[in-house]
């Protein structure tokens, strides 16, 4: 889970609204003039967010996953064993492989080197046919010459038969000259090398590739290749050689769900493990149950992350439902009387990893993260159900430790839904139904509500009489909520407090979220500057984790940052929010200083609060981004789960990295 500063002005919203409805024709003739045509790479330059998505950090790195799913493709097609990254100090990618080598001949259409083609024309590669690769990451043709339009400078070198053929291109994508053999190497060396800088006109936000999500992702590639070697070097470390991996894995996917369960007790020591193909669809799938109660499950196609599902997990619950309902049946887990167990009673605190690989993969959605290829579904579901049904048999003591998690978590459901019944609203405008602690907003308009929840009644009541009551509403919250991860959700909804946020926004919870429902369109977290503020800040982001998912992934939770300390001069006052601001102000204002530091947001009046914190004219928000699920899962498991040892490893490795005020 990653957070990124945003500055809110309800001003500038307020502007943006009423430049929409600003008359847009123009007054200007439309003849042929007006037609521009873009050469080359010159699209990609122009609108770079449709072929990366976004240039930012997160744009930054897909440049390096289209050379390296290259790479991967290659090894998937059995020519290449191992795939490198290399980072170094001024922040150039280096991706190398040993696989055949890109071809150095001439193509016929474009009567260029195939090296340039394939670099400089858009929809050029070899994964249209299926003659070159039947499977392949990216079945667009657009990578390679995407990351060269947008590279400040690209360098591609190709070693086979003995030969070193090489060509530059910089400028966006045009090459310095065309390709040439510029020397002769080991007749035993081949493949392909791509080296390149990112376009800082381009990625304005950052070049700074961040070493932990190169890492995670290349460790993720090296679990679902089973057999192929990623290897990652990090120069930029004053040490490079601790920032050296290499990552392969044999036991494939049933390495990878060991490695998400490593964290969590387990209730049954083997990890289910099926794989097969059925018409060209290659399915992989590992699954364990720990003793959580929230599902993991991880869908990819093609080594692509498809985090929004799609029809292979689809084919994965509708085998897992059947074979559970099937076995708990024939050994009397269930009676006769007793109603089939459900899918959510089936996946309760299962971590799973599903991997598919399809000749012609079809998304859904303006995302492509959803897989929508309808045969797909009973592929995977004959494929893992056919297998599952064969664990459950051949091990009848796991199978018995499986039942029972999940016989106890039908029961747990059924209660929790009685407790969940008492959460819903009947209706947005039953203002009765309200939490009683909750001073609404007037408004209506969701699009400019907000809502803050906030630690304690006496900052509630500084919040409540600083606010704008037109759009900010006020939730006081007392004490420290519910760890949802170690409880169940009938405790989680018997916790007051926890009914009072879910009834207050409105928008549905667990599975039934409807984010068009939501009351209001930030959510923002407001604690103390200390320890305990910091511990509750985190009992909520688990708990949005777990039980409101959606309004994280959509962007509605932010965090409030109050500031650390008021320095007054005279007449002067300056509020620092940072230590580092701390020390400007100082510096900027000399000696003789007034200095408050703020233990809590109690402690500020109510002019004081809207001042530094609430206004939208001054406040800094910090909002909620949620980049990668494993990751974020990993993190809440290991913070607020039920083994202690991994919180004490972490905390000790990342020691250094805190700034208490204890």
């Amino acid at each position: 889970m990653s957070e990124e500063m945003k500055t809110t002005n309800m001003e500038e919203e307020s502007e943006a609204v009423l430049d929409e409805e600003m008359d847009i024709r123009v007054n200007h003739t439309y003849d042929d003039s007006d037609i521009q045509v873009l050469d080359g790479l010159e699209a990609v330059r122009k609108r770079p967010g449709m072929y990366i998505a976004s240039t930012s950090s997160k744009g930054l790195h897909h440049l390096v996953w289209e050379i390296v799913d290259n790479g991967i493709d290659e090894a998937m097609a059995g020519y290449a064993t191992t795939v490198t990254v290399s980072v170094d100090k001024d922040n150039i990618v280096t991706v190398e492989d040993d696989g055949r080598g890109m071809p150095t001949g001439v193509n016929v259409k474009t009567e260029k080197s195939t090296i340039e083609t394939i670099f400089t024309v858009l929809h050029a590669g070899g994964k249209f046919g299926g003659g070159a690769y039947k499977v392949s990451g990216g079945l667009h043709g657009v990578g390679a010459s995407v990351v060269n339009a947008l590279s400040e400078w690209l360098e591609v070198s190709v070693y086979h038969e003995g030969c070193e053929y090489y060509v530059k291109f910089v400028n966006g994508g045009h090459a310095v000259k065309p390709l040439e053999m510029v020397g002769k190497c080991d007749p035993e060396k081949h493949g392909s090398k791509v080296r390149f800088k990112a376009d800082p006109t381009i990625f304005t936000e950052t070049t700074v590739y961040e070493h932990e999500v190169l890492r995670d992702r290349l460790r993720q590639l090296a679990f679902l290749n089973k057999g192929i070697r990623l290897v990652f070097n990090d120069e930029r470390h004053e040490n490079p050689e601790k920032r050296h991996y290499e990552f392969m894995f044999e036991g494939g996917l049933r390495e990878y769900v060991k490695f998400l369960n490593k964290n969590r007790s387990v209730v049954h020591p083997d990890i289910i493990y099926s794989e097969g193909h059925e018409k060209g669809i290659q399915v992989e799938v590992a699954c364990q149950y720990n003793d959580g109660y929230n599902p993991n499950v991880y869908t990819f196609c093609n080594n692509i992350n498809t985090a929004e599902g799609g029809t292979h997990e689809e084919g994965f619950r509708m085998a897992l439902n059947r074979i559970i309902n099937r076995y708990a049946r024939q050994k009397n887990f269930l009676k006769e009387k007793d109603d089939n167990l459900t899918t959510d009673d089936c996946r309760e605190g299962i971590t799973a990893v599903i991997s598919v690989k399809h000749p012609d993969p079809q998304y859904e959605g303006q995302t492509k993260t959803k897989l929508g290829n309808t045969e797909v579904r009973k592929t995977v579901s004959d494929i893992f159900g056919t297998q599952l049904e064969r664990f459950l048999m051949e091990n009848p003591d796991q199978a018995k430790a499986i039942l029972d998690k999940v016989i106890v978590a039908s029961q747990a459901r059924m209660a929790a839904k009685k407790a969940r019944e008492s959460t819903r609203r009947k209706s947005a405008l039953e203002i009765s139904s309200l939490p009683g602690k909750l001073a609404d907003c007037s408004s209506k308009d969701a699009s400019i509500c907000e809502i803050y929840i906030v630690e304690g009644d006496s900052a509630g009541g500084s919040a409540k009489q600083g606010r704008d009551s037109h759009y900010q509403a006020i939730l006081p919250l007392r004490g420290k909520i519910l760890n949802v991860e170690k409880a169940r959700q009938s405790r989680a909804f018997e916790n007051a407090e926890i009914r009072s946020m879910i009834t207050a926004f409105g928008c549905g919870v667990l599975n039934e979220v409807d984010t068009s429902k939501l009351r209001y369109n930030k959510i923002v977290i407001m604690t103390d500057a200390d320890v305990d503020g910091a511990h509750i800040r985190i009992l909520l982001l688990t708990f949005f984790y777990r039980y409101l998912r959606p309004i994280i992934e959509q962007g509605y939770v932010y965090i409030a940052q109050p500031p650390l300390y008021k320095v007054q001069k005279g007449n002067t006052v300056r509020y620092a929010y940072t230590e580092g601001q701390m020390e400007r102000v100082r510096a900027e204002l000399g000696d003789r200083l007034s200095i408050q530091r703020y233990k809590g947001l109690g402690e500020m009046n109510p002019e004081q609060l809207w001042e530094t914190t609430m206004d939208p004219k001054n406040r800094t928000l910090i909002r909620v981004n949620l980049d990668d699920a494993e990751q974020a899962d990993q993190y809440f498991s290991i913070m607020m789960g039920e083994e202690v040892e991994p919180r004490r490893n972490f905390i000790t490795e990342n020691a250094n990295f805190a700034n208490l005020d204890i």
